[in-house]
């Protein structure tokens, strides 16, 4: 193979695409904005301790996948054992659900309007729901929906989960019932587990980053170029209308016959030349969703067992609270201190995004509190702020008809391929993006379209023990 191949972000999927090309003996050159390899599960250094951007944990029933992050992390990795809780009325609920936690911590009234609104919505369903909200209500019934979804689905997205299309709640649970969900709960689902609720999961040492690192490092070795620091202004197409190259924000032209662009799709599109208008304009209709993480190193090695807990509580306005303290000791090795990431998720116009990282900081040690995590008397030694723009892709009622158009319109031009959460505007877990970039290095090397558009769009995909996972596993 003797074709150059230019890839913009170095992110799980562009790096995952550079692996196979640069495998494959293609002339690969990645271009990376940043200064760091591995996107939003990248790894860095805090406090003397290693942590990552969030908890992510690496899971796929794909094979393909499983079999390539083995080929890329080898034995490099341990099994750390698994616990997620959500805090909900001040109380907190094992996830997945075990029914006497679960019922002890509602009451008997409240499992009583449960009950009764799931076979009220039951007997009148809802045909041919179009919202995340009437998907949901279907399934479990409106009391439900309203403890265990809305407060953070709403948070996440920014926008009341009337507006939030029911391909969001397709994608991340199975059709399930109130039923199915009590039944797995009691009786197990005769040995299956989901995919964001077994006991155990391989993390790499070091953390996830560590994953990127290793490819970046294997490109290199094979003669392909990762360059960091490096933004990416614009794509080329020659005289013909085909893609043949990039500009940097610095002015410099590389040409290549292949690009497989990683950023946010929208921006990719609009830097195109000829663009047609109804392609802006469809363009301007989609949005991502910020993040905000805040990370807190505590005096204390024995704030609390959960890996993260999902926090689902109006009176605080973070969302996902992972402590990196039970990641494994390679996380922290000889510190007796716990490093903490509050997540908080915002448009660029929220006030949130806007005020100093000392405010942040205050309001993370506040919150922190006030759901006592961490002991009133608590000695917080450091804090730290990180930004993250256009994170998650917003799934708004009508986005499918505007990606639609995008779609066709870089389907029609040859030799440039997008991928990844932000390429592809999808919702991606890491080894959807993962596939995503194995997929175009094998289009690129076979010439034998992969329906790159298609990952992460079948239903099948979850598994049916997830019963209360609404998108909140990465």
């Amino acid at each position: 193979m003797n074709k150059k191949v230019i890839i913009i972000g170095a992110g799980p999927a562009g790096l995952s695409c550079a692996y196979k090309l640069a495998e494959a003996g293609c002339q690969v050159e990645v271009f990376e904005a940043s200064p760091h390899v591995g996107g939003l599960a990248r790894s860095f250094d805090l406090w003397g301790q290693r942590v990552d951007c969030g908890p992510h944990r690496f899971f796929s029933q794909d094979k393909i996948v499983n079999d390539f992050f083995k080929e890329v992390v080898g034995n490099d990795y341990t099994m750390i054992d698994r616990l997620t809780r959500i805090y909900y009325n001040n109380k907190y609920f094992f996830y997945p659900l075990k029914p006497l936690n679960a019922f002890a911590n509602l009451g008997p009234f409240t499992v009583l309007q449960v009950l009764v609104s799931y076979f009220f919505q039951r007997l009148t369903p809802i045909k041919d729901p179009k919202t995340f909200e009437e998907w949901i209500v279907n399934r479990f019934g409106k009391k439900l929906f309203g403890i265990f979804f809305k407060n953070y689905t709403e948070k996440l997205w920014g926008i009341p989960c009337s507006k939030i299309d029911a391909d969001w709640a397709a994608q991340r649970i199975k059709k399930l019932s109130l039923w199915e969900a009590v039944k797995n709960a009691f009786f197990g689902d005769k040995g299956k587990k989901h995919k964001t609720l077994v006991d155990q999961f391989a993390y790499p040492k070091g953390g996830t980053g560590m994953i990127y690192e290793k490819m970046k490092n294997f490109v290199k070795s094979k003669g392909g170029k990762v360059h960091q620091n490096a933004a990416v202004k614009k794509i080329l197409k020659n005289e013909n209308g085909n893609v043949n190259g990039i500009e940097l924000s610095n002015g410099e032209k590389v040409f290549s016959e292949f690009v497989v662009s990683t950023m946010p799709l929208t921006l990719m599109v609009k830097g195109l030349d000829n663009v047609p208008k109804e392609v802006i304009a469809a363009c301007d209709k989609l949005y991502y969703r910020n993040t905000i993480l805040v990370y807190l190193e505590i005096d204390s090695t024995t704030l609390f067992p959960d890996n993260w807990i999902y926090v689902h509580d109006p009176k605080v306005q973070h969302g996902r609270i992972t402590n990196f303290r039970n990641w494994g000791i390679s996380l922290y090795g000889d510190k007796k201190t716990t490093i903490l990431c509050l997540e908080y998720w915002c448009f660029e116009k929220d006030e949130v995004w806007t005020i100093d990282d000392k405010h942040l900081s205050e309001l993370a040690k506040t919150e922190v509190k006030k759901i006592k995590l961490v002991p009133q008397d608590a000695v917080i030694l450091n804090s730290f702020v990180m930004r993250l723009s256009r994170c998650y892709p917003v799934y708004e009622i009508g986005y499918e008809k505007h990606l639609e158009i995008i779609q066709e319109y870089v389907n029609s031009i040859p030799n440039i391929l997008a991928i990844g959460r932000y390429g592809a505007f999808k919702y991606n877990n890491q080894d959807h993006s993962i596939l995503m970039g194995l997929l175009a290095a094998r289009e690129i090397i076979t010439g034998k379209k992969q329906n790159l558009w298609d990952i992460n769009t079948d239903t099948e995909y979850q598994e049916t023990q997830e019963v209360l996972e609404t998108g909140l596993d990465r």
